[in-house]
C-alpha cells in the first residue's frame, strides 16, 4: 500500500485516540447527570490542586507583607538552602517517610484482609452492618478522634491509666510527654480510621471477580486459602497497584490532623510526631515565613512526583497493563 493510500485509509478509519474521544463525548451526551455529579469534584480539584500551582514562585521570594507578593524580593534558592540547612529537616523527612511507609504496607495488608473477610459473609444484612461499622471511623472528624484518644490516654482520668494499667499492676503513664509510645499510637489510630474506606474499594474489586472461577476451583478441590492466593489476589492486583502508586505519590504528605491534633501539638512529642506538614504549619504560624513554607511544599511535590514516575516505570517494565501511564 502506497503512503498516499495509507494516509487516506487512516483518515477514513480514524485513529484509536479519536475513537475513544468520540465514544467518551457520546457517553457524556447520553448521561449528562453523570457529568453534573462530577462537577463538585472537578471544582474542588481545580481550587485545591491546580490554582495553588500558580503560587510556586513564592518559594523563590522573601515575602514582605508590606510590599505584597509581587513587590517582594526574589531570593533564588535561599529558602531551600535555609530549609535543608535546618537541623530539623532530616528528622521531619525521616518521620514522614517512615510513618507513611508503615501506613502503606500495614494499611494495604489490613484492608485486603478485611475485604476478603467481608466477602466471606454470606448474609446480606450482616455484611452491610459490618461494612457500615468499619466505614464509620473514616467519617469521623480528626478533632473528634483526638478527643477520643485523649479519653483513653489522659494521665489523670484516662481509661488506660485509671482502669487498664492498674489491673495489670502497672503505674500510670504520662502519654503526652512520652514520645516513645506515639509511633504505635498514631499507626493504630490511622489504621482504625482509614481501613474502612480502603477495604470497601478492595471489596468492590473482589465482588467484580466472576463467581464461576470460585465454583470451578471448588469443584477441583481447592481450599478457601488456595482460592484466595490463586484467584482473589491475582484478580485484584491492578487495584492494589493503582492504590499503591497513588499512596507512594503522597508519601511526603501527611494527615495534618493525625500528627497535629491527636498528639495535642505537644512539644515533648515532636521528636516522633513532627512531620513535614506540621513543621511547615508551625513555621508559618510562629515566624510567618511564607517563602520557606512554600519551599517545603514544593519539595514535597517534586519528590512525590519523582517517586510516582519511578514506581510507575518499574511497574510498566513488568506489565504495561498495570501501569498508570
Amino acid at each position: 500500500m502506497t503512503r498516499k493510500h495509507a494516509s487516506v485509509f487512516n483518515k477514513k478509519r480514524g485513529s484509536p485516540k479519536t475513537g475513544v474521544l468520540k465514544r467518551n463525548a457520546k457517553l457524556i451526551r447520553k448521561n449528562p447527570v453523570l457529568l453534573f455529579m462530577m462537577l463538585p469534584g472537578i471544582i474542588y480539584l481545580i481550587i485545591n490542586n491546580y490554582l495553588p500551582m500558580f503560587g510556586i514562585f513564592i518559594a523563590f521570594k522573601d515575602i514582605n507583607f508590606a510590599k505584597g507578593i509581587w513587590g517582594s524580593e526574589w531570593v533564588g534558592w535561599s529558602n531551600f538552602t535555609y530549609l535543608f540547612s535546618s537541623q530539623d529537616v532530616l528528622r521531619i523527612t525521616r518521620n514522614t517517610i517512615l510513618y507513611n511507609g508503615a501506613f502503606i504496607i500495614l494499611g494495604t495488608t489490613a484492608s485486603i484482609t478485611v475485604a476478603i473477610l467481608l466477602n466471606e459473609i454470606k448474609t446480606r444484612i450482616l455484611a452491610r452492618f459490618y461494612q457500615s461499622v468499619i466505614l464509620l471511623p473514616y467519617l469521623i472528624s480528626m478533632v473528634v478522634i483526638a478527643y477520643l484518644v485523649l479519653a483513653f490516654l489522659n494521665e489523670e482520668n484516662g481509661f488506660i491509666n485509671q482502669s487498664l494499667l492498674p489491673l495489670l499492676g502497672q503505674d500510670p503513664v504520662s502519654w503526652y510527654t512520652s514520645p516513645e509510645y506515639w509511633p504505635y499510637i498514631l499507626t493504630f489510630v490511622h489504621l482504625w480510621k482509614i481501613i474502612g474506606y480502603s477495604c470497601i474499594v478492595y471489596l468492590a474489586a473482589i465482588l467484580a471477580i466472576p463467581h464461576d472461577l470460585y465454583e470451578s476451583a471448588t469443584l477441583d478441590g481447592a481450599s478457601k486459602w488456595k482460592q484466595i492466593w490463586s484467584i482473589t489476589l491475582p484478580m485484584i492486583t491492578p487495584t492494589i497497584i493503582v492504590l499503591f502508586l497513588l499512596d507512594v505519590g503522597r508519601i511526603f504528605y501527611s494527615d495534618f490532623g493525625l500528627f497535629y491534633q491527636v498528639p495535642l501539638n505537644s512539644g515533648a512529642l515532636q521528636p516522633t510526631t513532627d512531620v513535614i506538614d506540621t513543621y511547615v504549619y508551625r513555621g508559618l504560624m510562629t515566624f510567618g515565613d511564607l517563602g520557606m513554607s512554600s519551599a517545603a511544599g514544593l519539595y514535597q511535590s517534586v519528590v512525590g512526583f519523582i517517586l510516582v514516575v519511578t514506581m510507575n516505570g518499574m511497574v510498566r517494565r513488568r506489565n504495561k497493563d498495570l501501569a498508570l501511564f
